[in-house]
This record gives structure tokens, C-alpha cells and sequence, in this order.
């Protein structure tokens, strides 16, 4: 059974989960032939390693913080907060805090 994601046209909720965050998953939310939309839940305490993306991509902070490394520092990304990488740029994420992040990624 495929995944439901959101038709064109149609209103997605990105707010901040707010009390769900500590049970919420990551999900993604549109995917199209060039552009895919995720939110992704990083809980307090977890790495997710270095990697690249398919793409150039755009991270926004919706809640929460967490520490985000690229371009060989690490920034604190917190609500309201975003950054632009461009396709094959390392990067590597730590929860600092509970955090949902809204993943925008520009496909080739």
C-alpha cells in the first residue's frame, strides 16, 4: 500500500506538533516529479550522520533545535530558523531538543 501524500492543490499542516512531537514520525508529506517535502522528527539525543542529498535543499526549524553541521561548522537551528544547501553538500543533524523540521528538496 503506497504512502498517501498531499495532491496539488491541496493544504498541508506544517505547524509545530507541539505535545504529538514526542510520539510523531517522520513523513513525508509531497513528492513530485522535482521536489519533495518532508517533515522530519528529530528527538532529543539522536544523530542522524553525515550524508548528501539528491538535490539542493532547504531545512526549516518549525520547533524545537537542533545542531547542524555543514560547510565544516555547526549551527544551532532553532524555530524560525532556516538554511539552503546545495545538491551533494555533506551534512549531519543532532537533536538538541525534541524538533520537527520541515525538509524541502529540489530534485535534479
Amino acid at each position: 500500500m503506497a504512502i498517501p501524500h498531499a495532491k496539488p492543490g491541496e493544504v498541508v499542516d506544517v505547524r509545530p506538533l507541539r505535545s504529538a512531537l514526542a510520539s510523531a514520525q517522520t513523513k513525508t508529506l509531497v513528492r513530485a516529479e522535482q521536489i519533495e517535502v518532508i517533515r522530519m522528527v528529530v528527538p532529543a539525543g539522536k544523530d542522524i550522520d553525515e550524508h548528501k542529498a539528491k538535490g539542493d535543499i532547504v531545512v526549516q526549524c518549525l520547533e524545537g533545535r537542533v545542531a547542524f553541521t555543514a560547510f565544516g561548522k555547526t549551527q544551532n537551528l532553532e524555530a524560525g530558523m532556516l538554511i539552503y544547501l546545495p545538491i551533494g553538500e555533506p551534512h549531519a543533524i543532532k537533536g538538541v531538543e525534541d524538533a520537527s523540521l520541515l525538509l524541502t528538496v529540489v530534485l535534479p
